[in-house]
């Protein structure tokens, strides 16, 4: 009796654990609330340069979630210190981290990819109700090719490399006299001013075409300000105040390459000094040098009346970040006759020289490329004049 008793039990047990089981499993593969990612141009597009990045956070049965604060990070790619980019000091690191209030699931920003590579974007979503739903945290990741131009140069260098090499020990190989008063046979003292004005060509054409190509990659920034039918009032002190409203924008004045830096917009009401809450801004990071948008986002101030975010100048050149605000709150598009208000300021950029390894390794990839030609045309040379061969 006992041992049946004990056997019923077991087989109970048994029963249990595998209800418990078949019920966790379902709900792991139940669909859980995520973070749609779309941007523009489209992914199968997209090269190191300006790239707008829209993200809609959904409920589990795909319907947009409301009310939700976000947290936005972008990685850039891993180190490759033997096929480096553009940036060698960004790579590593984080280019963006913003965070702002989205009331109705969306959040949207257009930041400069610089370099090739895998980004990561870790995006997090928190209900501005508590409790209203449970937090998401999912990492994205975006694929940057490299941008053909790049490689057309690199062969245009390395094929110029090879072909100086080359000439210049099919120059050396032949059997060549010194006359008197020259330190150099007279070929050798061609090939090298014939080398010194290819090496200018080279220089001169491989940056022509990148500026050129730079000119044809700038996106121009849209009027993404809130329309309104009178002119924002702007400064370029990093503030700002019109009627009853002011708006600031503090935050680090210069900037490192490689490093964050902070900033921070801010709205209240300037005569009771209290915060503007769900106010609509629009912030704008332009690079002075060849006037291109480095990064945008149009977000909504938190219940401080504030929009802090930390970003990246990856290239060194003074910056203008420029923020507009709109006190009514962004969810409302009839902004009638009220003012807007725009704060503007500048920041230096400190470069950073690539590191010593890095120019090694590219002084090293091109004497390679010299050494190879070089090589190559003294052993043909010497297999055309047999007599050379027992010098």
């Amino acid at each position: 009796m006992m041992s049946k008793f004990r056997t019923f039990v077991l087989v109970g047990i048994i029963c249990i654990i595998g209800s418990l089981g078949y019920v966790i499993a379902g709900f792991s593969q139940s669909p859980q609330a995520s973070v749609r990612l779309i941007t523009e141009p489209p992914i199968a597009q997209i090269m190191p340069s300006p790239v707008t990045l829209k993200f809609q956070a959904l409920k589990s049965d795909g319907q947009p979630l409301q009310d939700t604060q976000f947290r936005l990070q972008i990685l850039t790619p891993a180190p490759t210190p033997w096929f480096t980019t553009d940036f060698p000091i960004v790579e590593g690191t984080r280019l963006l981290d913003i965070q702002g209030a989205a009331p109705t699931g969306k959040f949207q920003v257009q930041q400069a990819l610089p370099i090739r590579g895998t980004y990561r974007l870790q995006v997090n979503v928190t209900p501005t109700v508590e409790n209203a739903f449970p937090p998401i945290e999912q990492t994205l990741t975006l694929a940057v090719p490299e941008n053909p131009v790049k490689y057309r140069n690199l062969l245009i260098l390395l094929g110029a490399l090879l072909a100086i090499g080359f000439l210049g020990g099919w120059v050396i190989g032949d059997r060549q006299s010194i006359r008197p008063g020259e330190i150099a046979p007279r070929r050798v003292q061609l090939l090298l001013s014939g080398v010194t004005v290819l090496a200018i060509v080279v220089l001169l054409f491989i940056n022509i075409s990148a500026e050129l190509a730079d000119a044809h990659g700038e996106i121009t920034h849209g009027n993404e300000t809130p329309q309104s039918s009178s002119t924002p009032q702007s400064s370029s002190t990093g503030f700002a105040q019109v009627k009853d409203f002011k708006l600031k924008l503090s935050g680090d004045q210069q900037a490192t390459v490689g490093q964050l830096a902070t900033l921070q917009a801010k709205l209240t009401n300037s005569q009771t000094n209290q915060p503007i809450a769900n106010a609509a801004f629009t912030i704008t990071a332009t690079q002075l040098e060849n006037n291109w948008i480095a990064f945008s986002h149009q977000g909504t101030a938190d219940a401080q009346g504030q929009l802090t975010w930390q970003q990246q100048f990856f290239d060194g050149a003074p910056h203008r970040i420029e923020v507009t605000a709109n006190p009514k709150s962004a969810s409302s598009q009839n902004n009638g006759s009220f003012q807007l208000l725009r704060a503007t300021r500048e920041i230096e950029v400190e470069g950073v020289a690539p590191p010593l390894s890095v120019r090694l390794i590219s002084l090293f990839y091109c004497i390679s490329a010299l050494s190879v030609g070089l090589a190559t045309g003294f052993w043909l040379k010497r297999r055309q004049v047999p007599h050379l061969k027992g010098i």
